[in-house]
């Protein structure tokens, strides 16, 4: 062998070798995204004060919210006097704190558009007290309003966003604002804000509506209260959180067999406003399916996640399960197209994998869900779970591994720790439990923990050249005023009553619909009517009704396609009459057929006078099981 060939052959392997050192940044951007922990810095201290050198926890963020992958929003409690409350934007290199002012104990945000957003903030002190010595509430009960954000450079001279209106009402009143859990638009003058229940003897769930002429109370009164709220299909879904046990008095069927627990706001000028959320109607199998021996309120209300025409639900056992009853089990439910009542699939649950329970993978009974995220362009999302011990625990485990799960619209669910192994190999702790999620994109997600830190998912080559959004509001001056509003005590003329509602303007009227006049007609009155349902002493179920003519009269309850409680069949004559039917707790109805024959011919009516309440002759309610609690 000649010398230049051994030559030739260690040129060829200096080749390959620096191929091969080069390899990696090409396979890197083949890599498969992967968690890792993303914590901005803390804002720089006051002249004189030392600052953290090293990143801290934000400490809880009660919301977090993207408009664009390179476009976000967090609203913050604050952490210590080196992170104050108020809200933090991203750009798609950092989070930057942009305003000191509107932060809030467990805050919501709303996009109303690229230059406008909302915050639900805690209130101003400087009301007194009532005459018991209870100081006023501020938890979460004022709104904001922020407008500038992302003007990309389209305003010259305007260089940052600011607080343009601020909301509140004064405490200890009948009309006082109550604590929100959710905040939601449609665009930029049609936006909602609801929460807890109204104060007695009021009933229904507190809601706020911006109108772009003021904000107005607006409540639901058909519901409890509201736990979250996203915009889906151009109107507002709602999660409904039930009472422990049902309210007393008569309630319909629908109520009684399946409580609402998802609500739908029609945009502006869309009547009706409020409309209850049937999953699973015209003979679809209704969702969701609650665990064998648990009644409705035992599942935690349900946390909402949209993308790209998708609707994620995913809840798990509630804080306080009712008396009586098993807890909740976990829950994923999934919506896709048509109407809001119907495309429901239950993908994990008792229904979707009835063995999951005695299985030794997934998540343990315990555990709740604190957030769902849909990924967008996938039929997937992520789910964010914690401890039933720790995630209603006002100081809940700051070392604690944060628990998610991925699941396919198939029902596979898997699990993963953060931080994750390599970074605890590393020598990074535990950053608190899973508290919020969300994904902007595809393979790009971002989870929250109770304490305030943040992790990314990411595919290496976003994380190495990340598009940087240019607004400059969000490298701009921090904002540090808040408009005065109606919750602080106002100077008022002697001779003019000051408006202390912080309501604002009231918006215009809607306009009426005149309904056609029709020539009357003449109809057959109805055979059953004034028809109402309630239970009694839990499990009996008392239905009440008027019978125009003497007719023959049953009651069936079914689950699914088997008879689990009937009445005899009885003759009754007309007139107001009752039946009643004794339930199983165990084989909880589905749905109620109300069998009848008229034994006389039904009399007649004109049109012009026939607005009666009437129900068939034939009632068929396919709800799952459950009676706001009281039934399983």
């Amino acid at each position: 062998m000649s010398r230049e060939r051994p030559r030739r052959l260690a040129h060829a392997i200096a080749l390959l070798l620096l191929a091969l050192a080069a390899a990696p940044s090409v396979a890197s951007a083949t890599e498969a995204p992967q968690w890792h922990l993303e914590q901005p810095p803390p804002p720089p201290p006051k002249a004189g004060v030392e600052g953290s050198p090293v990143p801290v926890g934000l400490g809880h963020v009660g919301d977090i919210a993207f408009l664009e992958r390179n476009l976000a929003l967090l609203s913050t409690r604050g952490n210590g006097d080196t992170i104050k409350p108020g809200v933090w934007a991203y750009n798609g290199a950092g989070w930057h704190e942009i305003a000191s002012e509107c932060g809030a104990t467990d805050g919501r945000l709303a996009w109303a558009g690229p230059e406008d957003f909302w915050t639900v903030s805690d209130g101003r002190s400087g009301q007194a007290s009532n005459s018991e010595g209870l100081l006023p509430p501020l938890e979460d009960n004022t709104l904001c309003h922020f407008v500038g954000l992302a003007k990309l450079n389209q305003h010259p001279g305007e260089l940052g966003a600011s607080i343009v209106g601020s909301y509140a009402s004064l405490a200890f009143s009948p009309t006082s604002y109550q604590p929100m859990h959710a905040a939601a638009c449609i665009d930029a003058n049609d936006c909602w804000f609801a929460g807890d229940p109204l104060p007695e003897p009021q009933h229904g769930a507190f809601q706020l509506h911006w109108s772009g002429a003021g904000v107005q109370a607006e409540p639901n009164t058909t519901i409890n209260a509201v736990a979250e709220m996203r915009a889906f299909e151009g109107s507002l879904i709602s999660s409904v959180s039930l009472p422990l046990k049902a309210p007393p008095g008569e309630h319909t069927p629908e109520e009684l067999l399946h409580p609402t627990i998802l609500t739908r706001i029609a945009p502006a000028g869309t009547a009706p406003t409020f409309g209850a959320v049937r999953l699973g109607s015209s003979g679809e199998e209704p969702v969701p399916v609650y665990a064998h021996g648990s009644f409705p309120a035992a599942l935690g209300p349900l946390h909402l996640s949209a993308s790209e025409g998708t609707l994620w639900a995913a809840a798990g056992s509630a804080r306080v399960p009712p008396e009586r009853s098993a807890p909740g089990m976990l829950t994923v439910l999934r919506h896709t197209g048509g109407s809001i009542d119907q495309g429901w699939s239950e993908v994990l649950g008792p229904a979707s994998d009835k063995t999951r329970e005695e299985k030794s993978e997934g998540p343990p009974p315990e555990d709740v869900v604190t957030s769902v995220a849909a990924e967008p362009g996938g039929s997937s999302a992520w789910i964010a779970l914690d401890s039933g011990q720790d995630a209603y625990n006002t100081s809940p485990n700051s070392g604690a591994l944060a628990l998610v799960g991925h699941v396919t619209a198939a029902g596979s669910l898997t699990l993963e720790e953060l931080p994750t192994r390599a970074e605890r190999e590393k020598g990074v702790g535990g950053k608190g439990a899973a508290a919020l999620i969300t994904c902007p994109a595809q393979n790009d997600c971002w989870l929250v923990t109770t304490q305030g830190w943040l992790f990314h998912l990411a595919e290496p080559q976003v994380r190495e050249h990340p598009i940087v959004n240019p607004d400059p509001a969000i490298e701009g001056p921090l904002i540090t005023f808040r408009p005065p509003d109606e919750g602080i005590p106002q100077v008022q003329n002697d001779t003019q009553l000051a408006d202390t509602s912080g309501l604002g303007e009231a918006p215009p009227l809607s306009q009426v619909i005149k309904p056609e006049v029709q020539e009357p007609a003449m109809i057959s009155v109805p055979l059953v009517s004034h028809l109402h349902v309630r239970l009694v002493h839990g499990t009996t179920l008392e239905l009440s009704f008027q019978l125009a003519v003497k007719a023959r009269v049953r009651l069936l309850a079914r689950r699914h396609k088997s008879v689990v409680a009937s009445t005899p069949t009885l003759t009754l004559r007309a007139g107001k009459r009752k039946l009643d039917l004794r339930l199983n707790l165990h084989r909880w109805p589905t749905k109620l057929d109300l069998q009848t024959r008229p034994l006389a011919a039904l009399p007649t009516i004109s049109t012009r006078g026939a607005a009666v309440e009437t129900v068939g002759t034939s009632l068929a309610f396919p709800r799952t099981r459950g009676l706001l609690g009281t039934g399983p």
